[in-house]
């Protein structure tokens, strides 16, 4: 009996060791902010340019499985915060999720969603999968970027801040 008791001990903690190495794979982050930036200057991220002016964020979240590419991403009150647009998105009615792997690398790997609704109140939603993550994704940042209007399609306006990856929450 204290064999069978050792053996399942034993099992038990291996296989919650090998969950704790999953879990890694798993990148969230609790909060999105809004681009910091004055008309007309750049802050870009990379290679990734911003958004022509500041915006503002009221809550977001991000997350993304290294492995299986499982994205979503949530923002809400995604709003200009200047101009004769100030509190609401403008011209701006769809954006996409990015994942950036290994910035300022040669090996950077920018990723986007697929497109989304930014409703007029600055909410967009998205739950889907990325493709072609690298297996290696060093400092993995996740950014909210214009997909339409095209002529503003590709800078960043919003970035996900307050980063866990696997267990580090807890």
């Amino acid at each position: 009996m204290k064999k069978m008791l050792a053996v399942a001990l034993t099992l038990m903690f291996a296989s919650s060791v090998f969950a704790f190495d999953l879990d890694d794979s798993l990148v969230r982050w609790r909060n999105i902010v809004g681009v910091i930036t004055a008309p007309g200057v750049d802050n870009p991220v990379g290679t990734i340019h911003a958004g022509a002016g500041p915006w503002t964020v009221r809550s977001g979240r991000a997350s993304v499985n290294l492995s299986t590419g499982a994205t979503s991403f949530e923002v809400e009150g995604l709003t200009l915060n200047g101009g004769n647009s100030t509190g609401t998105p403008g011209p701006v009615s769809a954006v996409v999720g990015t994942l950036v792997c290994n910035s300022g690398t040669a090996t950077v790997a920018i990723l986007d969603t697929a497109s989304v609704t930014l409703n007029v109140h600055g909410d967009a939603e998205f739950s889907g999968h990325l493709q072609n993550i690298p297996a290696t994704c060093a400092n993995p940042l996740f950014l909210v970027r214009i997909a339409a209007p095209a002529g503003a399609a590709g800078r960043w306006i919003g970035a996900a801040t307050e980063r866990f990856i696997g267990d580090d929450e807890k």
